[in-house]
């Protein structure tokens, strides 16, 4: 019956998809997301509120050119460490709320704070990207900018194929905050944008482009829209943006070009990985960028003139072929930067791997399998604090109608521990949680790992719950409740914690906030 029921949510899944050439999304909606009826069959909460328990050691460096760190982008930092300084939710007694963005689709995959604590986030409808300024306690739109429709959009809508979307990692989705509270992200009609948002005379918010970088000579794009439905030219989305110490903005495409441009003289410079793909973001340190294709992990810096430059390259076992849970055949890590070193995953056939290489000169320290034979990979950063590494198993997961009808992944979570003395890894703890896609975080302020998960129910129902494990014992702590139904499939957004403490979780149609009551 489950393969039935699959294919039954698919074509319901097109079907709206379809309706999208009828109906546009209504900016600036105030209503809560939708829950099936499961949520009556359901606990709320299941556990016992975690005691604070802060972690000590060295953060990560500030980077002169992002936003505070935690509060910068969908990895957190510079770094993709994935933590946050804030100490979030503990489970007592939390609080949910959510915030539909759309009529279809709304997911908000990356939220940044400015210096108010405001929520600059990033939110993917069917109809193109929304920049979207949301207060961060009662998720109200207080102003937004349309982005243009991605072509994958164009595309699953016209072949009625939904992984042309969920695969896509294009169009603004891998956005940062700078240290001026700009958003810099790259549309998808290849131009590179730097947004800022201020009130007006009338003290009403709004977005301004401060500046608009055309890369239209530097990378292909015939790609496909509702004016040109039949493209015979190449199609090269870029896939994500991150300045360096310097202040230059790279950026990278799903066909392996790495550019940077300089904002003062609005130069570009570019390269080509030839046969490599690109579809994670990457990682800036100051000593220099960190990327990973589908082939090799690598470290950059730039020649004189700004052009990108290969420093070292570690190919690793890329397997056979792609797994379910993964969007291509390929790590699906962005590279995580801790003190001296770098860490991936790679895509082995049988078990991924963990991979921790220096990060000056690219030796590898340890290889350490994770998670079952035949049933392994992730398509999400590593946390990385002091010397540990947390890694998720996304395992069997491809977009929101993979997990209908009650069903889930194998899950688990492992964190592993680099030996001070730099001579190997060992596994530390092993937690059998079942988080599908989402890109799990660490609070510092607390010591709790947030992920959110989905257990299986014979009764077919599809309930997600946020749940806060431990990060030095691995025990689950609790689990709270956000909601029930397809709309609440987080399908690969983060979890992201708050200047103010508030967890907040992006789910295919919005946003949904936890947080203790006060």
């Amino acid at each position: 019956m489950l393969p039935t029921r699959r294919y039954a949510c698919t074509f319901s899944m097109l079907a709206l998809l379809a309706a999208m050439l009828v109906v546009r999304d209504i900016p600036g909606r105030a209503d809560p997301i939708p829950q099936d009826l499961g949520r009556f069959a359901v606990p709320g909460y299941v556990g016992t509120p975690a005691p604070s328990r802060p972690l000590t050691g060295a953060s990560q460096p500030q980077h002169p050119y992002l936003a505070a760190n935690g509060r910068s982008g969908m990895h957190a930092d510079g770094a993709s460490s994935d933590t946050h300084p804030y100490a979030g939710p503990l489970g007592r007694n939390p609080t949910v709320t959510s915030e539909s963005m759309a009529v279809v689709g709304g997911e908000c995959a990356t939220l940044t704070f400015d210096r108010g604590g405001r929520i600059v986030a990033v939110c993917g409808t069917f109809s193109g990207f929304l920049v979207k300024l949301l207060h961060p306690r009662t998720l109200k739109t207080l102003a937004e900018h349309q982005l243009p429709q991605r072509p994958s959009s164009v595309d699953a809508i016209t072949s009625m194929d939904l992984s042309k979307i969920f695969k896509d990692t294009s169009g603004g989705a891998y956005a940062y905050l700078d240290n001026r509270d700009r958003l810099v992200l790259a549309d998808s009609r290849q131009h590179l944008l730097r947004i800022a948002h201020s009130r007006d005379a009338g003290s009403e918010w709004r977005f301004t482009v401060e500046d608009d970088w055309d890369l239209g000579r530097y990378v292909p794009h015939d790609c496909k829209s509702w004016g040109n439905l039949s493209p015979d030219g190449d199609c090269d989305p870029v896939t994500s943006v991150m300045p360096d110490w310097e202040g230059r903005i790279w950026w990278v495409t799903r066909e392996g070009r790495i550019g940077t441009v300089d904002p003062a003289k609005g130069s570009v410079k570019s390269i080509r990985l030839q046969g490599e793909e690109i579809q994670n973001s990457f990682s800036a340190g100051p000593d220099g960028m960190s990327i990973v294709s589908d082939h090799a992990l690598y470290r950059f810096d730039t020649k004189a003139d700004g052009t990108p430059r290969v420093l070292w390259r570690r190919a690793y076992d890329r397997g056979t072929g792609s797994k379910p849970g993964s969007v291509n055949q390929g790590s699906g890590t962005t590279p995580t930067l801790l003190g001296d070193y770098v860490a991936i995953t790679d895509n082995a056939d049988t078990r991924m791997n963990v991979l921790v290489y220096r990060r000056k000169s690219g030796d590898l320290i340890c290889k350490i399998p994770v998670f079952g034979a035949g049933a392994s990979t992730t398509d999400n950063s590593l946390i990385g604090w002091n010397h540990s590494l947390i890694a998720e198993n996304n395992y069997g997961y491809e977009n929101v109608t993979s997990l209908t009808s009650g069903r889930s992944v194998v899950g688990g979570a492992t964190r592993i521990d680099i030996r001070r003395d730099g001579s190997g890894c060992n596994v530390v703890w092993k937690s059998q949680e079942r988080s599908p896609s989402t890109v799990a975080k660490l609070s510092t302020g607390n010591g709790l790992v947030y992920l959110y998960t989905k257990r299986p129910s014979r009764l077919g129902i599809d309930a997600w719950y946020l749940t806060a494990i431990d990060f030095r014992t691995g025990k689950t702590h609790w689990r709270r409740l956000t909601g029930t139904g397809l709309l609440y499939d987080n399908n690969w957004a983060p979890v992201t914690i708050g200047p103010d403490g508030t967890a907040y979780v992006g789910v295919f149609n919005g946003l949904v906030a936890v947080r203790d009551r006060e």
